[in-house]
């Protein structure tokens, strides 16, 4: 057993090459998922660049592979000083899933097996049951999934091998059992014992030790005994094929047809990372998983540096992560190695470490946190790079302004039809924005934010421009366009003098914007089905849509019916919109939302006023107060969270006031069960905060009203 301590800066730069791994794989390997081998061979050959531009797809996409990793991996931050196993990874999945629409492939009961796993959770059946052969049978349970969405598991266990076997063998049995689980622990204490050792061979024998089913062993052995590195890929897979394809096992995707191929990529690439996320891209079977479950291990054994920077270019650590928890959707490979670093010394019991001082720090060798040239601004020659960890650098050549930016939001110029994808803005407007700048001449500089019309358009908002030489901080606050919110933030730069070069060595904004608001009738005609205004708002009940009378109308025929925005920044702010309450059980405001069984909630149920505290199936009534609701009558309903109180309002007066024990922030929205509601407006107003709203902000304290 190796030692690492998370206390360890080259843990955590492991970490982070073990992230942007496993994005590359997926991104690599996603355009060609279910395609037939000699149909990729014929078109590609060896996928060792991305295809997606051939295909005329994005690059950037939502994808299973990198949601269930990194939403599930949560599960040890929400249960923090709690132990985990397979009942709290499963709970994680209640909350974080979205029936039908988020994570998973929505193939069926009986025949999807996350699918059949997550009904089972949904009817009461409690994990490890609700993905075991005893309820589900064999051969559910022994697909491809347990190995594919538990990397961040072994990395939150460095040099602890068989812990992290245990952690990710638990996780796994939320929908899997039987060998697929050994597949899961197999891989699981590779990733931690590679923290210490990059010898292929020595993390393959620490895999076995955990390994009890003799059909994964004698395939292992079978598959090393034969692959050598630089054998030839196509025959590679022709062998493995033969001996442990698809048609050996029952299933569409078994998980030992899938771990054959990963280990004979491994073995055959060698310590080549670009080689051989391109040959499990290419030989069919699960080709973005493999690639995925490669390009982590092998981010974590090789670091950062074997990663081939046309590989990591490109992507520029963006991740899209689709949940119920909206606002963690748009995401990066540095924040996403951060939260597996606190989630490691959750788990030890060490002293957390200090966050980063603003949202983007570029602390990470090569870390972009998504900047790249921007596709709608830029000429398409900007030059971005971060090669030290000290600042994104921006080359700012005479001829035309460079336009560099980040998403905060889905870019539509990367929509895709083919998975669900949800999310919530991370930036609104009357938000403020903090940049800290430096450039070896002067620059004129202008922050930027771009907002699509859902028209087709793309509207642009600009801050004042700024000569920067010396560092520098420019402040923006975020303009508000109509009831848009923005998709991209960015700097736009024009050199005063030639071949200057600009570094930008942190972005930063905290907390819930000052003053939010959607307001009046989003639709623009009866056919305006989906307005723009709608796309921010994660919905979990079944019908949310625009109103021809109000903004919104919000539907659900059962529990939890809850519909958010916003994301965790937002700690003490109000929410709040005028409700007219129909045929309803539960009806009523949510705040601090962290996925959609995880809140504060201001409800009208039963002939009361409510104040609820939700946590997975836990319920904690802060404040109960009789109060009949007059239905089908406009009532102006505000729920405020300060610190640890409480308050629901209606039409201006307090109703219910409460202690939560929930301090910290989320997103915010409305709750329906059993029931409809309009809603007409929606505004989230910063409230008071004894926290800064970046770190050049004052600190002072501040007070708005609605």
């Amino acid at each position: 057993m190796s030692t690492v301590s998370p206390l360890d800066g080259a843990y955590a730069e492991r970490v982070y090459a073990g992230v942007v791994g496993k994005l590359v794989g997926v991104y690599l390997g996603r355009p060609v998922e279910g395609w037939p081998f000699e149909d990729i061979d014929r078109r590609f050959g060896l996928i060792d660049r991305y295809v997606s531009a051939e295909l005329g797809i994005p690059l950037i996409v939502a994808d299973d592979d990198i949601s269930g990793t990194f939403a599930f991996g949560r599960a040890v931050e929400d249960n923090a000083g709690r132990a985990v196993g397979a009942r709290e990874v499963g709970r994680s999945w209640l909350n974080y899933i979205i029936e039908d629409r988020t994570i998973l492939w929505w193939g069926g009961y009986g025949r999807s097996t996350e699918h059949t796993a997550y009904l089972n959770l949904k009817a009461g059946v409690d994990a490890p049951e609700s993905g075991s052969i005893a309820v589900n049978g064999r051969t559910l349970a022994e697909q491809i999934g347990a190995q594919i969405f538990s990397d961040a598991f072994g990395m939150m266990l460095p040099g602890d091998p068989a812990e992290a076997a245990r952690l990710t063998r638990a996780a796994a049995s939320v929908s899997h059992d039987g060998v697929a689980l050994d597949a899961a622990a197999f891989f699981g204490a590779m990733r931690a014992e590679a923290f210490g050792t990059a010898d292929l061979e020595a993390l393959i024998e620490t895999g076995l030790r955990e390994v009890g089913d003799a059909r994964l062993r004698l395939l292992v052995e079978d598959v090393v005994g034969r692959v050598r590195e630089g054998d030839d890929w196509r025959d590679t897979r022709a062998w493995v094929d033969e001996n442990y394809g698809y048609a050996r096992y029952p299933g569409p995707c078994h998980a030992l047809s899938n771990s054959a191929m990963v280990i004979a990529a491994l073995r055959a690439a060698g310590d080549d990372f670009g080689k051989a996320v391109a040959i499990a891209s290419s030989v069919g079977f699960d080709t973005d998983s493999n690639a995925g479950t490669i390009g982590c291990l092998n981010g974590i054994r090789l670091g950062l540096d074997a990663i081939p920077a046309a590989l990591r270019d490109p992507v520029a650590d963006r991740a899209v992560v689709v949940s119920a928890d909206g606002g963690e959707a748009i995401t990066d490979a540095a924040k996403e190695a951060r939260r597996i670093i606190g989630s490691a010394h959750l788990l030890r019991g060490t002293e957390q470490p200090a966050g980063p001082e603003a949202r983007f720090d570029f602390g990470f060798r090569g870390s972009r946190h998504g900047f790249t040239g921007c596709p709608h601004l830029g000429t398409g020659g900007e030059e971005v790079g971060n090669p030290d960890g000290r600042g994104l650098r921006v080359s700012c050549p005479i001829g035309g302004p460079t336009s560099v930016s980040t998403p905060t939001f889905l870019d539509p110029a990367d929509a895709m039809a083919n998975f669900s994808t949800v999310a919530s803005p991370t930036l609104y407007p009357t938000s403020e924005v903090a940049v800290r700048i430096r450039a070896d001449r002067p620059v004129a500089v202008r922050l930027f934010a771009l907002y699509d019309d859902g028209l087709g358009s793309v509207l642009s908002r600009f801050g004042d421009e700024v000569v920067v030489e010396q560092p520098q901080d420019v402040a923006w606050r975020v303009p508000a366009v109509g009831n848009l919110v923005p998709f991209r933030l960015g700097l736009q730069a024009s050199p005063v003098q030639a071949g200057a070069e600009l570094v930008v060595e942190r972005v930063d904004w905290r907390g819930a914007p000052d003053d939010f608001r959607q307001r009046g009738v989003l639709l623009s005609s009866i056919w305006d089905t989906h307005p723009a205004a709608l796309a921010p708002w994660v919905s979990s009940a079944r019908n949310w849509e625009a109103d021809f009378g109000s903004s919104y109308c919000v539907s659900h025929p059962g529990d939890d019916g809850v519909v958010t925005i916003g994301s965790r920044d937002w700690t003490d702010y109000a929410a709040a919109s005028t409700l007219t309450l129909s045929l309803h059980r539960t009806a009523g405001l949510v705040v601090r939302s962290r996925g959609h069984r995880d809140y504060t909630a201001g409800v009208f149920s039963g002939g009361e006023a409510l104040l609820v505290d939700r946590c997975g199936d836990e319920r904690r009534v802060l404040a109960a107060v009789p109060f009949d609701v007059p239905l089908d009558t406009r009532l102006q309903v505000e729920l405020r969270c300060v610190g640890d109180e409480v308050v629901l309002s209606v039409d201006g007066s307090e109703v219910a006031r409460g202690v939560t024990s929930r301090r910290g922030g989320g997103g915010a929205g409305f709750l329906v069960e059993r029931g409809t509601f309009t809603a007409d407006g929606f505004a989230i107003l910063r409230r008071e905060t004894d926290s800064p709203r970046h770190p050049t902000s004052s600190g002072k304290k501040e007070r708005q009203r609605i």
